[in-house]
């Protein structure tokens, strides 16, 4: 049986979802004005910043090449090919929609855990993986073109692989927690997204100029300071008290903060038939969990 989670670990996740939750709305506002990888760059360069107080603290850690690899790996599938998907998903789709994608990433964690880390997969993962999959099918093919989904389909596949990228990502920092530092951590996916999204910031500065506008900055500041900083801050410490896999289950409360939020802020809304289909991807998630004790 596990363990009860630590306060400290559930305090950090229930706010590290509620700012990632509010990360898919900075997103949509941002790409009304402002090119996706410019702001995915900013994002990383403004996090980079801060972190660069911490140089001497951070030189003082060992690194072996397993070390070296590990971290490259981790940034390479978050935050690189994490926000190549999600932000051009966010072009696709409402953030909304998004969210509720998101809550498909424990049950890929636990399909990886079992493939990666040899736990057991059981009968009621994999048919609540089918029924979240399910849900996530019919919530694109039944979702409506609006100037906040212009192909929902798309952007929904998008979105799910980013999913992928983050269970894959949550595997490995867990991994790094046992060595390194949250801050740590954090720091070093700042850094090499930065590094990694130079160049494609590069390329739209050169073929489009840069544009963007106040309300943009501002929200592309709110995505490194707060966003990178303060969700992977929280959430890699969290890592280093709990299982990856008990971690990952917190995000389920993503699509409820972003679909609260998607309405206050975006007004954007669901149908009927996308309400039923989440209903359907969040019960797939609680089947595949049902039973296991986390607090």
């Amino acid at each position: 049986m596990h363990s009860k989670i630590p306060i400290n670990a559930f305090l950090s996740l229930i706010l590290a979802m509620l700012i990632w939750g509010s990360s898919f709305i900075a997103l949509k506002a941002t790409l009304n004005d402002t090119r996706p990888y410019t702001v995915i760059f900013l994002r990383m360069f403004f996090a980079s910043l801060f972190f660069i107080l911490f140089i001497k603290k951070f030189l003082q850690y060992k690194f072996t090449k397993r070390d070296i690899k590990l971290l490259l790996l981790l940034s390479l599938f978050e935050p690189s090919l994490y926000f190549m998907f999600e932000v051009n998903a966010l072009r696709f789709t409402s953030a909304s929609q998004a969210g509720i994608i998101a809550s498909t990433m424990p049950i890929i964690t636990a399909i990886f855990a079992g493939i990666l880390l040899k736990e057991l997969i059981t009968r009621k993962l994999i048919l609540g993986s089918l029924l979240s999959m399910i849900g996530v099918v019919i919530l694109s093919t039944n979702a409506n073109t609006t100037s906040h989904a212009t192909n929902p389909l798309l952007g929904n596949l998008l979105e799910l692989g980013a999913m992928t990228c983050g269970a894959a990502y949550t595997i490995i920092a867990k991994k790094l927690s046992s060595k390194f530092s949250a801050l740590f951590i954090t720091a070093s996916q700042a850094f090499i997204g930065s590094v990694f999204f130079l160049p494609f910031f590069l390329y739209e500065y050169i073929q489009y100029g840069f544009h963007s506008s106040y309300s943009s900055m501002l929200w592309i500041v709110y995505l490194g300071i707060v966003v990178t900083l303060g969700g992977y801050g929280l959430y890699n410490f969290a890592l280093s008290k709990i299982d990856a896999s008990r971690a990952a289950i917190f995000i389920n409360l993503i699509p409820i903060f972003s679909v609260i939020l998607g309405y206050l802020v975006l007004q954007e809304k669901l149908n009927s038939i996308q309400i039923l289909a989440s209903l359907l991807i969040i019960i797939g998630v609680i089947m595949s969990e049902y039973k296991r004790k986390y607090i």
